[in-house]
């Protein structure tokens, strides 16, 4: 399946100084097929090492000898590694001792190889003693598949190419596919092999059974890689679909339990935040640049990383997402505001939060800091669009603004406000992004 990081990862490769690449990532979104599927295509050799269980890594790192680390790789696998034509690819490379501290020296000793890691948890694991490479690593983060990457998988590269030039009158045209597409990805979501399973088969309990076993790893993981918060790491996790159909989707500690505290569950989400499993959407006071300035770190929003792992979580049948509105018309815009954000997380640049005024029902759902203005957005996934709230914000501010309002209207313009549909989330802030420079 295609995915969207490919040219990030070309760019990477033709840089005539290159550090070694560390992928960052949630667990099943990709990341080791991607870096395979690269070293296959863009390099004559592709030299795959899998960290995890294997005991001739646990020795491998035992200094900091890149020459004889790279012969000892050669001998193992009995493939010739050769700068600029081989690919060398550590997977998990986070469970073995020094392995991450071992980039710094790749980088100093022989940049000329091209290195890509890759692990789950990335960073979370780091062994008592080692540190990580600070400017001698390059970064790239992969997420689940967005819409677009969805439709890519598809096949249906021409409508594909509308949605991402934004050509409304095409998307208009289309929009019956591209809606049955979207009503696809809120019970299937961007979990690589949950998409192919559906793509390839369209077996919905085979599709929730992928799903399934993904939460099982992540709720493994967190008893794997935490002693005194795993309760609360679970009871955080657990309640987040609980939040997210709450019409007020402000993250309420007392939600999970009486009495509950944010200091005692505060180290419990970031665990969760840290791992790319949620995502925290902090408050903004004050719609104005740079919005991290007005930013209320105590009120919050916390969304999974998957639209299709919120519907497994939540055990919403896929006869409710997959036929009729009712998807879009219920369960209080929870699905459609975990969707925008998710087509929204994986693009550079973007600083996301939302607002709202003290003592008041003013709320806008999310407050977008891109292409050097502010972007009040505000998600209508249902038929009635009206906008009171988004236009009582603009119309109230104080420096010149325009809204955006998501739904499953068409593209129009109305001067103080663009609507978009929600087909076109990631594909209209891309072109904005490219259009800013």
């Amino acid at each position: 399946m295609k995915r969207l990081i490919y040219n990030d990862l070309l760019k990477w490769k033709n840089e005539e100084i290159h550090k070694p690449l560390i992928l960052f990532g949630a667990r099943q979104v990709g990341k080791t097929y991607i870096l395979n599927q690269f070293g296959k295509q863009e390099f004559n050799n592709c030299v795959y090492v899998n960290c995890h269980n294997n005991e001739f890594i646990a020795t491998l790192f035992r200094n900091f000898d890149i020459d004889r680390i790279v012969v000892d790789i050669e001998r193992h696998y009995e493939k010739k590694i050769i700068a600029g034509n081989t690919l060398l690819i550590f997977d998990e490379i986070q469970e073995v001792r020094n392995g991450i501290a071992s980039l710094k020296y790749f980088y100093e000793n022989m940049p000329e190889l091209h290195v890509a890691v890759a692990g789950s948890l990335l960073g979370l694991s780091l062994h008592e003693g080692e540190s990580f490479p600070v400017g001698k690593v390059d970064m790239l983060s992969l997420y689940p598949m967005t819409y677009v990457e969805y439709l890519m998988a598809c096949g249906r590269d021409e409508i594909t190419q509308a949605l991402v030039n934004n050509d409304w009158q095409a998307i208009e045209l289309e929009h019956e596919y591209l809606e049955n597409r979207l009503r696809e990805y809120y019970f299937v979501g961007g979990m690589p092999e949950a998409v192919a399973e559906f793509i390839k088969t369209g077996d919905t309990k085979k599709t929730r059974q992928i799903q399934q076993n993904i939460i099982d790893a992540y709720n493994n993981d967190i008893s794997k890689h935490t002693h005194s918060e795993v309760q609360r790491i679970h009871q955080v996790w657990d309640s987040i679909p609980m939040q997210l159909a709450k019409e007020n989707k402000k993250f309420i500690f007392g939600a999970m339990k009486k009495g509950a505290r944010a200091a005692d569950f505060e180290l419990a989400l970031q665990w969760l935040i840290d791992a790319g499993l949620v995502y925290k959407v902090d408050r903004c006071k004050t719609p104005s640049l740079p919005l991290k300035f007005y930013a209320d770190g105590s009120a919050f929003k916390i969304y999974l990383l998957d639209v299709g792992l919120l519907a497994a979580m939540s055990q919403t049948q896929p006869k409710d997402i997959l036929l009729g509105n009712k998807v879009f018309s219920e369960f209080k815009g929870a699905f459609s505001e975990n969707y925008v954000l998710q087509q929204i997380r994986p693009l550079k640049d973007i600083y996301t939060y939302y607002y709202s005024k003290e003592n008041s029902q003013l709320e806008i759902d999310f407050l977008l800091q891109c292409a050097g203005e502010v972007i009040p957005v505000e998600v209508k996934a249902e038929e009635n669009v009206k906008s009171k709230s988004l236009r009582t914000f603009v119309d109230g501010s104080d420096q010149e603004m325009k809204g955006l309002r998501v739904s499953m209207k068409q593209y129009i313009d109305q001067g103080w406000m663009e609507n978009i549909p929600l087909t076109a989330v990631e594909a209209y802030f891309t072109k904005k992004l490219k259009s800013y420079g």
